[in-house]
Order: structure tokens, then C-alpha cells, then sequence
């Protein structure tokens, strides 16, 4: 077991073992019907957003408010080594959300309605569009002003700590939208809650 846990691929590859028994063990109809594929994109975008989201706040409740706290010799430590791959993690798992979503509001056929925001899909329309913005900012805001303030790219100091700052303020920004983002996605499961 040690040797499964020591590795990361081998976690993962033992995860989705486990899975195929439990599903063969259960009798599921695997990739039998439209529902199946269905219920698989789902869990798919379930699993990209906890990785999306899940790092968002990991950046917010715990990466930035330590920073402080470090002694500027282990700065090094996050700058170089945690933050790049965190970001590598957090901006392809935002990715994977959203094509996942609109793959699964496509399958599901209502796609055009969400994005529409039209009846019975508000509630589901206003999360992807909320979801939509803050994946452009990971995108286009958060990772090129976070190349800058990491020193992946090289830049004047004074434009660096510019960066640090829109990249942590737009961080900020979508966890301030995660909040309704997620209540409207669990509301559309739960009939849209009158939105």
C-alpha cells in the first residue's frame, strides 16, 4: 500500500481501480444509454470543479494570508516550486470545468436555454455564466499577471508587484463568485430554488 500512496500517479491509477470494481461490483449499466454518459460527464465536472474551485480557495484561505508569515528566505519555496504548480493544476482544472459543463448542459439539451437564462434553467444559466467569468479570469487576468509576479517572466519590479496585486485581487474577485456560483448549481438540482 505504501508504494501505491508514495505516488501520485499510482494514487490516482488506484482511485479509478477501486472505481471500475465498485461500478462491476454494483452491476451498473456502464455506457449503456444516453443517462450513463450523462451521469458520467456530470461527475467528470463535478470532479474538474472540486480541483478548480477547491485551489481557488486554497489559494485564498490558506497560500495568500501565509505569505506574511514566511520568512523571506522560504518565499523561494512557494514562489518557484508550489505556485507553478498549483497554477498548472488550477487553470487547466477551470478548463476542464467548463467544457465539461457545456458538454453536460448540451447532452442534457439546455444549453441554449441556460445561457439564455429562460425558465426553468435560470438558476443553472446564471452559475455557468458566472463560471464563464471566472474562468476567463484565470485565463486572461489571473495566470499572465501571476507569470510576472512568480518571475516566469521578467519584468521591472515595480510592474511585478502591479501584477502580484490584479492577480490576487481577481483571485479575490472569483472567490467572491464561487459563492453564488455554487448555490446556483446546486439550486438547479434542487428546482431552481424560484431563481
Amino acid at each position: 500500500m505504501g508504494a501505491i500512496l508514495q505516488s501520485l500517479g499510482r494514487t490516482v491509477l488506484a482511485g479509478v481501480v477501486l472505481l471500475v470494481i465498485l461500478v462491476l461490483a454494483t452491476g451498473a449499466h456502464v455506457g449503456v444509454s444516453h443517462a450513463w454518459w450523462t451521469f458520467f460527464m456530470r461527475w467528470l465536472h463535478v470532479l474538474s470543479g472540486v480541483m478548480w474551485i477547491g485551489l481557488l480557495w486554497y489559494f485564498n484561505f490558506v497560500q495568500i494570508p501565509s505569505m506574511p508569515k514566511i520568512p523571506d528566505e522560504q518565499k523561494p519555496a512557494i514562489s518557484k516550486v508550489i505556485a507553478p504548480s498549483a497554477l498548472f493544476w488550477f487553470r487547466w482544472a477551470a478548463l476542464a470545468t467548463v467544457v465539461t459543463g457545456l458538454l453536460l448542459a448540451f447532452m442534457s439539451g439546455y444549453i441554449v436555454a441556460a445561457l439564455g437564462l429562460q425558465k426553468p434553467f435560470t438558476a443553472i444559466g446564471i452559475g455557468m455564466w458566472l463560471a464563464l467569468v471566472m474562468a476567463f479570469n484565470v485565463w486572461f487576468i489571473i495566470w499572465p499577471n501571476q507569470k510576472k509576479a512568480l518571475g516566469i517572466v521578467t519584468v521591472e519590479a515595480a510592474e511585478k508587484a502591479k501584477a502580484a496585486r490584479l492577480a490576487m485581487l481577481t483571485s479575490r474577485f472569483n472567490t467572491m463568485f464561487s459563492i453564488p456560483m455554487l448555490f446556483c448549481m446546486v439550486a438547479q438540482q434542487n428546482g431552481g430554488l424560484g431563481l
